[in-house]
């Protein structure tokens, strides 16, 4: 009867001890867990950004003669509380206008691909990168004998990304480069919480009418590379999915295991249990 008790208690603090040896430190936090300190693997090729309808876009003419360069330029409007100033910009030699800082005119993509530009007419931009429409007004600027000399600049006013979900700080964020990256966009959403699930990363993008979405594994560094939604598209929206403690904290008992008076309580069966043990063993 005594050897009876002994191994049932003994089963007990075996299960105690299981249930404490379970919580070790997870597996599923740092990312890249695939790659080495010195390891090549391919990776998705960079993809620019491509002009769609109602992107608004900035363009800026520039030429050793700023009253021809002019003409192609629009006029930057500045309105101020109070008053109402109208200002006809000039450029910098940078090609950014000098009443920058306080507003900015721009070409706004019709639902059809174009915009209506000085001197030149409706040009048709969808589906060009920034550099290629720069190359496409220089090249008609200068093949109808225009300006010889003109530098044309294209900038996106509001190309950004929604990031939302289990990160720091969810939101929407501009960017002003060509190839931003799904880890930028992380970055600048403050990188994801401690309770973000980083093998199921969702990015949704939507073109022509159609919705794609790509999984995004932050784990697994050669697969997060070499996906095509890797680099990202105006628009796009990034959701990270709350993992299981996050979600079981959305319940009323959710999280009790996670408190400190729940570990307390098992320590004190434990202690409890291990002097019950002693005791009977002296008997």
């Amino acid at each position: 009867m005594k050897m009876k008790r002994l191994s049932w208690l003994a089963g007990i603090m075996l299960g105690m001890v299981t249930l404490f040896s379970s919580c070790k430190t997870p597996k599923d936090v740092a990312y890249f867990q695939d790659v080495d300190q010195v390891m090549t693997f391919e990776t998705q090729a960079r993809q620019a950004i491509k002009i769609r309808p109602d992107d608004k876009l900035q363009i800026v003419v520039i030429s050793k003669d700023p009253q021809l360069a002019s003409l192609f330029n629009l006029p930057v409007v500045t309105t101020r509380l109070g008053q109402n100033a109208t200002t006809y910009g000039t450029t910098t030699p940078f090609g950014s206008s000098n009443n920058s800082s306080e507003g900015m005119s721009s070409y706004t993509v019709t639902p059809q691909g174009t915009i209506d530009f000085p001197v030149l007419g409706v040009l048709h931009v969808a589906g060009m990168t920034r550099y290629e429409l720069a190359s496409f007004i220089k090249g008609e600027i200068i093949g109808r004998n225009l300006i010889k000399d003109p530098t044309v600049t294209v900038e996106f006013l509001n190309t950004g990304v929604s990031v939302l979900g289990e990160v720091n700080t969810p939101g929407r964020f501009t960017f002003n480069r060509d190839q931003v990256s799904i880890l930028d966009a992380i970055a600048m959403a403050g990188d994801l919480g401690i309770n973000g699930k980083r093998e199921n990363v969702r990015l949704f993008r939507t073109e022509n009418g159609k919705t794609q979405v790509y999984v995004f594994n932050l784990l697994d560094g050669k697969s997060l590379y070499n996906n095509p939604g890797f680099y990202l598209q105006q628009d796009d929206i990034i959701y990270v999915e709350p993992n299981d403690v996050r979600k079981r904290a959305t319940t009323i008992n959710g999280t009790t295991t996670m408190t400190a008076g729940f570990w307390i309580s098992i320590f004190s069966v434990l202690t409890s249990t291990a002097v019950l043990i002693v005791n009977l063993a002296k008997k």
